[in-house]
């Protein structure tokens, strides 16, 4: 049997972690009948069929799989063995992909971008910001950010900022005019500014007190799809906004909103910066990674 070479396998992994022949050879910067080529001479040699071939997708085998969930934690520790024996940043090239909240692209961009661009000035960065949580891999991203509890199981995720509380604020002329509010069940006769998520559905409130959790589709008139643009109608006097604590800081310390059921707003894990544990981490992406542990 002929050992596959290195290059050999990274092409294997890219064809897996992409579901793509088309994606994984332009990121590899090769034909895609070359790439066709290199697997099928792969299988020749090992005497398995490595992958699934539809017209419409590629899928791992049993032995394929069995082969790239050995075969990685391998390729990414020769990853960090070579990138330890480089002085400097000037190998590092490339671009870096991030998907992400408007929120978790804003943090970065108070934190780990300004010395990440400084310190690898070859490698380029390409932020996205989108609402949905989309597929990372089937969209051509590196990593993904999100809420610690919406990144998906098999992700793994790097806490990216301190815990994250969301509250319940709206301005001093809307509650000078309204009832006061001292538990979650009398937003119902409030009105409030609801959030309608990318998936089409409302955004249900969840407010949390002692060992008490109430999650309700509170009431209101107007709804819209930005914590910005909520927190704008709330400082308008439009209604009981619901949005990351960050969000509103600015407008609370100067007395253009005020704080609702505080008690009920509990901090929770806050932003996760996450990547595939089933494919090579790129070198810029680990050095991205390990900058953001740092800062």
């Amino acid at each position: 049997m002929k050992r596959p070479s290195w290059n050999d396998l990274q092409a294997l992994a890219e064809i897996v972690a992409r579901r793509s022949f088309r994606e994984a050879a332009d990121t590899l910067g090769v034909t895609r009948s070359a790439l066709s080529h290199t697997i099928r001479v792969m299988e020749r040699d090992l005497g398995v069929r490595l992958l699934h071939r539809t017209t419409r997708s590629v899928s791992p085998t049993p032995e394929g799989q069995r082969l790239i969930q050995r075969m990685l934690p391998l390729m990414n520790e020769m990853d960090g063995v070579l990138a330890d024996l480089v002085p400097n940043a000037e190998y590092l090239r490339g671009t870096l992909r991030i998907n992400g909240n408007e929120g978790g692209i804003r943090l970065l961009l108070s934190t780990v971008v300004p010395p990440f661009m400084a310190q690898y000035p070859h490698v380029e960065l390409d932020l996205v910001t989108d609402g949905a949580l989309v597929d990372i891999i089937e969209q051509g991203f590196d990593a993904g950010i999100r809420l610690t509890e919406a990144v998906p199981r098999d992700m793994v995720a790097v806490p990216l900022g301190p815990p994250l509380r969301f509250i319940a604020v709206a301005s001093p002329r809307y509650l000078a005019g309204h009832s006061a509010i001292n538990e979650p069940g009398e937003l119902s006769t409030h009105s409030c500014i609801r959030q309608r998520l990318p998936s089409g559905k409302r955004y249900r409130w969840e407010f949390a007190h002692d060992t008490k959790a109430v999650s309700i589709d509170v009431p209101g008139q107007l709804t819209l799809d930005s914590n910005t643009l909520m927190l704008e109608a709330a400082i308008a006097g439009l209604g009981i906004a619901y949005v990351p604590e960050p969000y509103a800081v600015a407008a609370i310390s100067d007395g253009r909103l005020r704080r609702v059921l505080e008690d009920w707003c509990p901090l929770e894990p806050g932003l996760a910066l996450y990547y595939s544990g089933h494919r090579q981490v790129p070198a810029a992406l680990r050095a991205f990674i390990d900058m953001l542990k740092s800062t």
